[in-house]
């Protein structure tokens, strides 16, 4: 539980700060860094595992890896928010709610049983969408904020529903007593179905997915850049953990909808990123059709599968937050938040564009960046069980992806523009969390010992 308890004094720091005289903002922002670097390198010291209060709370390798991961993204979009946040009048208030929410979610990925998992989901959901109104003056931001609480709320009833049958049927909320006593009937099925929904809204799955685009689009570019990695990455660790152990016995039948799930997901993403030239409903397709993939690699039901979306998420936290870091520089700077206002942009800011284009390389799995051998792994595991048809149309839209992807390629480096975006300075954070992005996926994809790591420690059968 350490890690919980280093982020619970970063949350009771900041709250003392701000009770108290506070600080002024690049003060503040230095030393709320600080404290972000630290928690992630004392999130790799002395892991320990196990469980407490009687099997509610557990923790293992791969949990602990996978709460770094988190942590490693957290500290990107915080480096990458500097310019927006260095003078915004309540940057204590961001990353106290923030902050709450990665919380929610370390006790979600860390729940042993229905009822720790539920108040974790919950604390990771609700100050999500006090941030998402983070742009004060904006209405988009306030609607926003709107839709992800109405959409969070039915997600949450669908959620209660199920837990409420699952008990009702086993007579447990222990993750380990349903194991033994779900079966195939349709009653099991049903309350299934219901918690699959659930899972659906917080991952964006077609057909839950219909609140994406317009809170992204309305949310400030970091929440949109938290919400699209941090909170969607930790939902499918769970999801993943939850199929593979508590509705193992039941994998034959989750194993169909999830792949119907994830033939839906991938092409209605794909289908619907090609016409948008918002950056962030742009985004928020694409990363629709990113989860899809990873829908995929899960039907495999094998260590391999666990570790291919452990792995994919890892390099899409470098990859979509090099995408988001450009676009929240560019936006904090200039307001321009569409495609076409990047045409011409590598004539000016060439660095930039690199940096962005390497980013959208990775998402769309072009070689030799970490996103090929990222859907490589997906698309492998998901083979494994010989649905063949599955891999030809996840494969099929990997083809259709290339297409906007290199759309906004074409804008930025052939297309001329009259007044391109004008030349931007990088201040010393952002620049810092572009090398960490650009490192990560360069040099990922050739590490084999980090997939290797994940497969050690991932879980199938």
């Amino acid at each position: 539980m350490k890690q919980e308890l280093l982020l619970t004094v970063i949350i009771f720091v900041l709250l003392t700060l701000k009770v108290g005289k506070g600080m002024g903002n690049a003060g503040l922002l230095n030393l709320v860094n600080f404290l972000l670097v630290l928690n992630l390198l004392a999130g790799f010291i002395f892991p320990k595992a196990g469980m407490l209060f009687s099997d509610m709370y557990h923790t293992s390798p791969l949990i602990i890896l996978e709460k770094n991961i988190l942590n490693l993204g957290t500290l990107i979009i915080s480096l990458q928010s500097y310019a927006w946040l260095k003078d915004h009048e309540h940057v204590s208030e961001f990353y106290i709610l923030l902050l709450s929410t990665l919380l929610g979610m370390y006790f979600m990925i860390s729940a042993g049983n229905l009822l720790m998992f539920y108040l974790g989901l919950e604390l990771s959901t609700i100050p999500l969408a006090a941030v998402a109104n983070f742009d004060l003056g904006k209405r988009k931001s306030s609607e926003a904020a709107m839709k992800l609480i109405i959409s969070s709320a039915f997600s949450s009833g669908l959620l209660l529903f199920g837990i409420s049958l699952v008990y009702g049927i086993t007579g447990t909320i222990g993750f380990a007593g349903i194991a033994t006593q779900i079966n195939g009937s349709p009653l099991h099925l049903f309350a299934f179905i219901l918690l699959l929904a659930g899972f659906g809204f917080k991952i964006s799955a077609v057909p839950f997915h219909l609140w994406t685009a317009d809170v992204y689009e309305g949310s400030p570019i970091a929440v949109t850049a938290y919400l699209s990695v941090i909170s969607k990455a930790a939902v499918l660790f769970v999801f993943v953990s939850v199929l593979y152990t508590v509705f193992k016995p039941i994998a034959g039948s989750w194993y169909a909808m999830v792949s119907l799930l994830a033939v839906a997901t991938i092409t209605t993403g794909n289908l619907f990123a090609i016409r948008q030239d918002n950056f962030k409903r742009f985004l928020a397709f694409s990363s629709i059709a990113q989860v899809g993939f990873m829908l995929v690699a899960i039907t495999g039901s094998s260590a391999a599968g666990n570790a291919a979306v452990v792995y994919f998420i890892l390099i899409y936290v470098f990859s979509n937050l090099a995408a988001f870091g450009v676009i929240a520089l560019v936006s904090a700077a200039t307001g321009k938040e569409n495609i076409s206002d990047y045409k011409g942009f590598y004539s000016t800011n060439p660095a930039l564009s690199w940096v962005l284009a390497i980013g959208l390389f990775s998402l769309a799995g072009i070689p030799p960046t970490a996103g090929f051998f990222g859907k490589f792994f997906l698309l492998f595991a998901g083979a494994a069980k010989g649905n063949y048809v599955l891999v030809t149309i996840a494969a099929m839209n990997m083809i259709i992806s290339f297409y906007y992807y290199l759309r906004v390629i074409k804008a930025i480096f052939m297309d001329k523009a009259e007044q391109p975006i004008r030349p931007l300075a990088i201040p010393a954070y952002p620049k810092l969390a572009f090398v960490i992005c650009i490192s990560g996926i360069v040099f990922v994809g050739f590490a084999r010992f980090v997939y290797d790591y994940i497969h050690s420690l991932s879980i199938g059968f």
